[in-house]
């Protein structure tokens, strides 16, 4: 008997009105995300790759539900919460956090520390102010910062440990499944790998389920189990972390595998460059969208759309008509 997903995503639409003219009316749409199908499976690591303005983001936070998706399905332990609204969508927060690519912009620089990571407790009502700063102090330390860290404010801290902050927040309700929206994008080097082990070392312990956004390939090797390529609001290839970069076969997957600095300096490396610059999602190009930039394009690229099919390993799926 097979188990169900903690998250299935169903045709996942996302349009922002784009209004013009004197009277501002929305004559077209930004398809920021424009018909996603995917599924976490409990304890998993999804990562979620693409370039920047594809839409990742963007679909993180109508999982979140920090937006209202246009159209299809979240189902979150069995509840579709596309349309969930007031105390419905709170009881699932407890269970669906987020973590957020910018520390500095995250946290509210006029609160505490011990008063940022003591929010959600106070607005799902648990415990009372004795129990709350227990624990904040037990969270501060699960993170690796200071009991003192409490007492201060989030600018006197480095990029890292603010992001050990925001971390803090989003585990204080012991969720299911959390979003991490470039966590590590926003850090020196030399720091990512502390928080990604972080991470790591949180989801062992918490059995936690991340959907791990990113734009940068090597990075989400290092944590994922499966990976899913983005390209204008849409799925284009999907498969286990390995798979990815050992035998990817949509185009655009190649050209971003392509793109990882080689650390053998003795290996040549051929480099796919791509043609042309990402088409707006304003007005995105007729059949699949990545044929302008496509170097095996034909004219059934042009007006056909291709759906996600299996292809090449076991598990693997990708957006393309042809076998490459």
């Amino acid at each position: 008997m097979s188990v169900a997903p903690l998250l299935a995503i169903n045709d996942l639409q996302m349009h922002f009105p784009v209004r013009e003219g004197i009277l501002l009316r929305a004559k077209r749409s930004c398809r920021a995300v424009d018909g996603v199908n995917l599924t976490i499976a409990h304890g998993e690591t999804l990562g979620l790759v693409g370039e920047s303005g594809c839409g990742k983001s963007t679909l993180g936070k109508c999982i979140a539900r920090l937006y209202q998706p246009t159209g299809g399905s979240i189902v979150f332990q069995g509840d579709d919460l596309a349309h969930e609204k007031g105390a419905a969508l709170k009881a699932h927060r407890r269970n669906l956090q987020m973590i957020f690519q910018d520390p500095v912009e995250s946290l509210n620089s006029r609160h505490t520390v011990g008063d940022i990571i003591a929010e959600p407790f106070m607005i799902h009502k648990m415990g009372d102010d004795a129990w709350r700063r227990q624990r904040v102090q037990e969270l501060l330390a699960k993170v690796g910062l200071p009991a003192n860290a409490a007492d201060r404010f989030p600018f006197e801290f480095s990029g890292g440990q603010r992001q050990r902050i925001g971390i803090a927040r989003a585990i204080a309700l012991k969720p299911k499944l959390i979003v991490c929206d470039e966590p590590v994008s926003a850090l020196d080097v030399s720091i990512q790998s502390q928080v990604l082990n972080l991470l790591l070392d949180l989801q062992r312990e918490m059995k936690l389920s991340y959907l791990f956004i990113a734009h940068n390939l090597a990075v989400v090797k290092h944590v994922s189990d499966r990976i899913a390529i983005m390209y204008l609001g849409r799925i284009v290839e999907l498969a286990d972390a390995d798979t990815i970069y050992r035998a990817p076969r949509h185009p655009y997957t190649r050209a971003l595998t392509s793109a990882i600095p080689e650390p053998d300096p003795t290996r040549n490396k051929q480099r796919i460059v791509l043609q042309g610059d990402v088409p707006s999602p304003i007005n995105p190009p007729s059949g699949c969208p990545f044929h302008p930039r496509c170097p095996h394009a034909t004219d059934r690229c042009k007006v056909e759309v291709p759906q996600l099919r299996a292809a090449g390993e076991p598990g693997q799926q990708v957006s393309c008509h042809y076998d490459l």
